[in-house]
């Protein structure tokens, strides 16, 4: 059984389905049959797409996903060849890397995974469904069931599993659940980031974008504003504005475009200027983001699993999510082999390598910002500098831009970028204490 039916859920789902005589995956939101937004998603209405090893790895869970979507609209390209890459205000050299990332709204590329679960004959979807707490056995030593209650009336119910995953999101309850049962909940690494965004939508004049599917402007020392513009199915472009800190981007047509004029560079407030407004904002907070060490825990009840967001919900400015949970699910498929089936403890340790990269990406750029909180990160020799003469330098160097790229779209691990060449091309010596190459 799998709780919650995001992009976390359905890909636990499909791996499950290889194992599992049936699977059930219990959503509290009633799911709309055509490509459409959600309550139980409020970030789907900011911008979205597949990073290349995430778009890689779905294509391996669902083979033929790529095509639908792109049947259905969506948009590919090179990961640098087609993105503009503004860091520190310049532009990182744009060069074909070989590296596809796929360009669609939230809707799109959830409808097209949801309905690929749904033709698997042995998965079955409950939505409309809440989840309200876990059963185990008489010891306690084991998850057997999860209680439910639906929404239009069905009343509550217990439905028994086998193994319950729990993927219902940064919301998620399991370390409430476990403290009831006896066990210690998780400690939590949390980061204070007061993230603001508002998008809007806006039909665009044909070329406005010229090939690139994205133009990223990111925030650099004393700037806390940033902005993305993506190419969208059906002609059109979504933006999002975000600010840091207290940075409040403004939800009016107005004040939202004299917002994007502030940015490093003009691209974003041009796309704008250029395009026509659909419909009204959206906008969202995140204050703090989250990773919970289930690792370092020493007791678990066995038939009880977590993923997901409910783990580690990242700073969702930088995009890594729905790659990192199809990553997640592939060392579930992989730990579902086990005669006795997943260890929990064992499980974790191997999510918590795969999380590792990307949140020290994520939490070591944020962390460098004064005013954000969190804990420290171990020493690395990646340091705000040694990134600052990398980004500068792969303005005119396509290959030190490659380097960078892949690895900041979990391509290859942090350390690639201290190898001898890329040090070299830096201008930087050699180090005596290289990161590990996880």
């Amino acid at each position: 059984m799998v709780l919650g039916g995001s992009v976390a859920g359905l890909l636990a789902a499909i791996v499950l389905a290889d194992s599992y005589r049936s699977v059930v995956v219990v959503e509290r939101d009633t799911l709309p049959s055509h490509p459409d937004h959600r309550r139980g998603v409020p970030h789907g209405r900011h911008v979205h797409g597949f990073l290349p090893s995430g778009l890689r790895l779905v294509e391996e869970l669902l083979p033929g996903f790529t095509a639908g979507a792109v049947a259905r609209g969506a948009l590919l390209g090179d990961i640098l060849g087609n993105v503009r890459w503004y860091l520190n205000g310049s532009l990182l050299r744009q060069a074909v890397t070989g590296l596809t990332a796929l360009s669609a709204s939230r809707p799109l590329i959830e409808t097209g995974i949801r309905d690929a679960v749904r033709r698997r004959a042995n998965v079955t979807i409950l939505d409309g469904h809440d989840i309200v707490g876990i059963g185990t056995t008489p010891d306690r030593r084991r998850v057997i069931s999860a209680r439910v209650t639906g929404s239009r009336g069905e009343g509550s119910r217990v439905l028994p599993a086998d193994l319950v995953v729990d993927c219902s999101g940064r919301a998620s309850r399991a370390p409430r659940w476990l403290a009831d049962l006896g066990y210690a909940p998780p400690d939590e690494d949390v980061v204070g980031i007061d993230l603001s965004y508002a998008t809007r939508v806006f039909a665009m004049p044909a070329g406005t974008f010229g090939d690139d599917l994205f133009v990223a402007t990111t925030r650099f020392p004393g700037q806390r504003r940033s902005g993305i513009a993506q190419r969208l199915e059906g002609g059109r472009a979504m933006v999002t504005l975000a600010g840091v800190l207290g940075e409040r981007p403004p939800a009016d047509l107005e004040s939202f475009t004299a917002y994007a004029r502030t940015l490093a560079v003009p691209d974003t407030y041009e796309i704008v200027r250029a395009g026509t407004p659909l419909g009204g904002p959206d906008t969202f907070r995140c204050p703090t983001y989250v990773r919970r060490r289930f690792e370092q825990l020493a007791d678990f009840p066995t038939g009880f699993l977590v993923l997901g967001d409910a783990v580690c919900a990242f700073n969702p400015v930088y995009g890594q999510g729905m790659t990192v949970a199809a990553a997640t699910a592939t060392a579930l498929r992989d730990h579902l082999r086990a005669p006795a089936g997943p260890d929990p403890l064992s499980f974790f340790a191997a999510q918590s390598r795969l999380l590792d990269a990307p949140w020290a990406l994520a939490a070591g750029a944020d962390l460098a910002l004064p005013g954000v909180t969190g804990p420290a990160l171990p020493p690395s020799p990646l340091t705000s500098d040694y990134l600052a003469r990398l980004q500068q330098a792969a303005v005119h160097d396509a290959d030190l831009a490659t380097a960078f790229i892949r690895v900041t779209s979990l391509v290859d691990p942090p350390a690639a970028l201290l190898s001898e060449e890329v040090r070299a091309r830096t201008g930087s010596p050699t180090v005596s204490s290289p990161l590990s190459g996880r």
